[in-house]
């Protein structure tokens, strides 16, 4: 096997941060080098957002669909394509790369509708491509262990799951400055059916089915717009309800003045509870029925495999969010590799989110956005 990719981003130019972020978690464990790009929307900055970041001249792109065609005629054709843009142009763009035989790694969410992520999930598997979405707080460490404890029983049947996702950037007006994060994500054109639900939103649903492995019944969602004439929600609230009979409440919420980035899970089954906090990821809090409390620091002996596997620095050195973001381009890659070599699938290609999870993203965001439209309860299947 190829043991060192190389790969083409789309979007991710200039004035583009999360461009930077995904280059720098993938140059983390120096095993892919980006080598093309088409990096804007318009030919111009593509160009010179290309030059910026050092890329070869012929391989630095005006135009996404200009990448595909000549890149699909290199015998050094990139092995993958990175999809950094905004919400509207992820399946377009997914499926170019799919058609002419490119694996993808797609920004959540994946794509406007389910039935467009259940198609490219489609296109994938008849390709024999992969498909991964960056649900990137799913990478760190001790969420790993969360999710291995959950389901090897330790906290028994599980009866309570609360999610806390909140920011406060959007807590004013910011799109009427003409701010490009906030003016694209309050377009329902860009963004989607959601907002906040499609901003943050989905990375909560999906770290609960991350951990839990449980199967959403139904879902009662509560989506307002507290900043006046905004046209998407800024502020979420969903009790959820689980085949098996446990409940959960969710909230993201972007307009929490204070809050930059607080994410909290909390499980409870009948035997134990746990919690996590991304101010502190690397430690996880387990307290069992007779009041045994243990806290589980990442790094330390006796952890499962699949947070030891996902660990990067020694014991007693934080990590963060860079790490946890490498580590789904981690799996990605070896997924990668070992679809190309047919050979059994590794650890941490298993942890990293398809399509499929992709695709219940923006499940959960329908289904959210129908409950709060007609104020009921809304069954999932």
């Amino acid at each position: 096997m190829k043991d060192q990719l190389t790969y083409a981003m789309i979007g991710g130019g200039i004035g583009a941060s999360i461009g930077q972020v995904h280059r720098r978690a993938i140059s983390l464990d120096g095993r892919a080098t980006i080598v093309a790009g088409a990096l804007s929307s318009t030919p111009e900055k593509s160009i010179k957002s290309a030059q910026e970041l050092g890329l070869d001249p012929d391989r630095s792109y005006a135009t996404f669909q200009e990448l595909f065609e000549r890149e699909a005629s290199r015998e050094d054709r990139v092995d993958f394509v990175s999809i950094v843009t905004p919400n509207d142009t992820h399946y377009p763009i997914a499926r170019l790369a799919l058609e002419h035989g490119f694996h993808v790694v797609l920004d959540k969410p994946a794509t406007h509708t389910s039935m467009q992520a259940q198609e490219l999930e489609e296109l994938a598997a008849a390709k024999g491509l992969v498909c991964c979405v960056t649900y990137n707080y799913t990478g760190y460490p001790m969420i790993r262990q969360a999710r291995a404890m959950v389901r090897d029983g330790v906290l028994g049947t599980i009866r309570k799951v609360l999610l806390e996702y909140h920011q406060g950037w959007l807590a004013s007006d910011l799109e009427s400055t003409g701010h490009k994060q906030a003016s694209w994500r309050v377009d329902p054109a860009k963004a989607g059916l959601g907002g906040a639900l499609g901003d943050i939103g989905t990375h909560a649903e999906n770290l609960i089915s991350f951990v839990t492995g449980l199967t959403m019944k139904s879902v009662y969602a509560n989506l307002h717009a507290f900043v006046p004439n905004r046209p998407l929600d800024d502020d979420v609230s969903v009790l959820i309800q689980y085949q098996g009979g446990a409940h959960g409440v969710l909230t993201a919420s972007q307009i929490c003045i204070g809050e930059t980035n607080g994410i909290s899970i909390r499980i409870y089954g009948d035997q134990g509870g746990l919690s996590w906090y991304h101010a502190s990821p690397n430690d996880l809090r387990v307290t069992m029925l007779d009041g045994n409390a243990t806290t589980y620091t990442r790094g330390e002996p006796g952890l499962h495999d699949d947070a030891t596997f996902s660990s990067h620095t020694p014991p007693g050195h934080p990590e963060g969010y860079l790490e946890a973001f490498a580590n789904i381009y981690r799996g990605a890659i070896d997924a990668i590799l070992l679809q190309t070599s047919g050979s059994d699938e590794s650890q941490l290609a298993r942890l990293t989110p398809r399509i499929d999870a992709g695709r219940q993203g923006v499940r959960f965001i329908e289904k959210c956005v129908e409950s709060a439209q007609k104020n009921t309860r809304i069954n999932w299947v």
